[in-house]
Parts: structure tokens; C-alpha cells; sequence
């Protein structure tokens, strides 16, 4: 089958386009699905980097999130059939995650267990379903699981343009949220506008705190007048300290990551002045894949693809993550 195939760790040089790589071969508890969309992620490029402490055993077929069609039912699988349309849950719950621990999307088959399945219903594509697992469903996760948005909320978003960033600009515009959404170029924030964000910064040539107070007011400590009710930082570095300083009493710190770095300035007199809350998410479950599902089945949220490519240009593909010049994700169609 055609696959791109990691073999050893380094620059995204080291993925091979294979158009004879063997055909995985169905087993107890497992089905063989026709892989019709998978997309990337920032931890895809992690995985062909290298990351310490996780051996990733070779050659590997990268890609966590990926949906498709059954193709063979293994012995021991009962409620799936051939030609069922399913997402995959990339988290084996023996094996870790797929793309990593075991052959994940980036091949014209895949082996999968049966219990990482989700039925997809018919009027979601595949390139949506592959859109949601990592990026929407961590946001789902933060924002819906977690209850941490209501209508009327100022939310800012900081890496909005990302996957997990439109989709937290999504679910929070759905929710009644007024959205500021923050991101590195004027295209970005001239889509994000177009995505129905409120107000858009370019953090590159404006200071987000410092506009949060402009517009909202300063944040008191007597009272809870002035600065957002929520901010999404999902970033760290040196985005850290600015963002206590914007956010009113009572507010929220959602985080679900650290991509600028996880060991930021901090400053805990803004933590316990201002009584400020810090809200960790970690991952997804299926009960939020099926739900964003649903709510694409009824209309309310549309998951933002930036790129569809086929499989010899994944490696194109993945450069654009790396570099963050996307907006929203990148899918591959094999």
C-alpha cells in the first residue's frame, strides 16, 4: 500500500513516500479500515523531531487522527461491519497513541481496535470527522466538558488560528461569547474576523494585554469591573504574565498546552489578588468527538480546513504546521 513511513528521527526529510509498504493484516479485537482523511498536528512534528522519554518504535506510519471505512472485521469485533464510516480515537488504551506507538494515518490502510471506533453519521465528511480528535476535541474538552464559558463572557484566544484555536473560537461564538481572537498576521485575524471573532490583534505589533485593558478597563481588585472573564492560553512562554494582568477578578486561565514553552515568568500575586482561576484540560474523550459530531450534523459548528492534500505531499503538508502558516488544519486524503 502507499504509506509515509518515519525511519528515523531528524527534520521532515526523514519522511519516505512508499508505494510498497506492507498491508497491515486484521487481528482479534481489531478491524482494517480504508483511511479516507487524516490531519495533522503540531505533535506530529514532534514525533518525526523526537521527543525525550518516548521511544517511538520504527519504521512508524505517523498521523494521529484519522476516519474512514471498515474494510475487514477481525475475530472477537461485534457491532462493526465492512463498509461502516468511522472516526478513529488516536489513543489505544494498551499501545499509547497512534502515529506514534502504532501505525496511525498516513497510509491507504490502517489497523485500529475496535473499541477507538466512533460512527460517524452520514452527513459529516471525512475530512471533517479527521479534523476533530486532537485539535476540536481538546477544545471541546476545555470549553464544553469543563463548563468554563457562558453567553456574554469576553473570551480572548490566544494562537487562535491554530487547530485548537478555531475551534475554541467556534464552540465560544456558539455559546454566546464575545470573542477576541489573537493571532500572528493580518490574514489570520482578517479570517478569524471572517469566522465571526469579534475583535482580531496581531500580538506580533500589539501588545494583547495591554489592548485587553484599553478596551475592557483595567482590573480591580475591590470589585469585578475591568479586563476579560476568560482567556485561552494554550501557548505559554512569554505570554504567561501578560495574560494575569488582563484577566478581571474572578476570571479564568483555560490551558490545555504549552507550545512557547512550559515553564513561563510567573507572577502569583495576580493569582491570589485577583482571585483568578487556572483551568487544566488534558486530552479528549470519545463522549466529546461524538458530540462535536453532532454538532456539525445540526449545523452549528463547521470544522476550518485550510489545506486537503494527497499522501505523496504530506510532507508538504506537515511543513506548514511546523512553520505555522495555517489556519485551522491540514488534512491528507490517501
Amino acid at each position: 500500500m502507499k504509506a509515509v513511513v518515519l525511519r528515523e528521527h531528524g527534520g521532515l526529510d526523514k519522511l519516505e513516500y512508499m508505494t510498497d509498504f506492507p498491508d497491515p493484516v486484521v487481528c482479534e479485537g481489531h478491524v482494517v479500515i480504508r483511511v479516507r482523511a487524516t490531519s495533522f498536528n503540531y505533535h506530529d512534528v514532534f514525533t518525526v523531531r523526537g521527543m525525550p522519554g518516548i521511544k517511538v518504535p520504527f519504521p512508524m506510519i505517523i498521523g494521529l487522527d484519522l476516519a474512514g471505512e471498515i474494510l475487514e472485521v477481525g475475530s472477537g469485533v461485534s457491532g462493526w461491519k465492512p463498509g461502516d464510516r468511522v472516526l478513529v480515537n488516536p489513543l489505544n488504551k494498551k499501545k499509547g497513541l497512534m502515529g506514534e506507538m502504532m501505525h496511525g494515518g498516513l497510509a491507504e490502510k490502517c489497523l485500529v481496535a475496535a473499541d477507538q471506533l466512533i460512527k460517524m453519521p452520514e452527513n459529516v465528511s471525512f475530512e471533517q470527522a479527521a479534523s476533530l480528535p486532537v485539535a476540536y476535541g481538546t477544545a471541546h474538552r476545555m470549553i464544553i466538558t469543563h463548563n468554563t464559558i457562558k453567553k456574554g463572557d469576553k473570551v480572548l484566544v490566544l494562537g487562535a488560528s491554530g487547530g485548537v484555536g478555531t475551534g475554541c473560537v467556534l464552540l465560544a461564538k456558539m455559546l454566546g461569547a464575545e470573542v477576541i481572537a489573537c493571532a500572528s498576521s493580518d490574514d489570520k485575524i482578517k479570517r478569524l474576523q471572517d469566522l465571526g471573532a469579534d475583535h482580531v490583534i496581531n500580538y506580533k505589533t500589539t501588545d494583547f494585554s495591554k489592548w485587553a485593558i484599553e478596551k475592557f478597563g483595567k482590573p480591580q481588585r475591590r470589585n469585578y469591573e475591568g479586563g476579560v472573564d476568560v482567556v485561552i492560553n494554550f501557548t505559554g512562554g512569554d505570554t504567561w504574565a501578560p495574560t494575569l494582568k488582563c484577566v478581571k477578578r474572578g476570571g479564568k486561565i483555560l490551558v490545555c498546552g504549552a507550545t512557547a514553552g512550559y515553564d513561563p515568568k510567573e507572577d502569583l500575586r495576580y493569582v491570589w489578588s485577583f482571585e483568578l482561576q487556572i483551568i487544566g484540560s488534558n486530552s479528549f474523550y470519545d463522549e466529546n468527538l461524538k458530540a462535536l459530531m453532532d454538532l456539525i450534523q445540526q449545523g452549528k459548528i463547521k470544522p476550518v480546513v485550510d489545506e486537503v492534500m494527497p499522501l505523496q505531499d504530506a510532507a508538504k503538508g506537515l511543513k506548514l504546521i511546523e512553520d505555522r502558516e495555517v489556519f485551522g488544519k491540514v488534512v491528507i486524503t490517501p
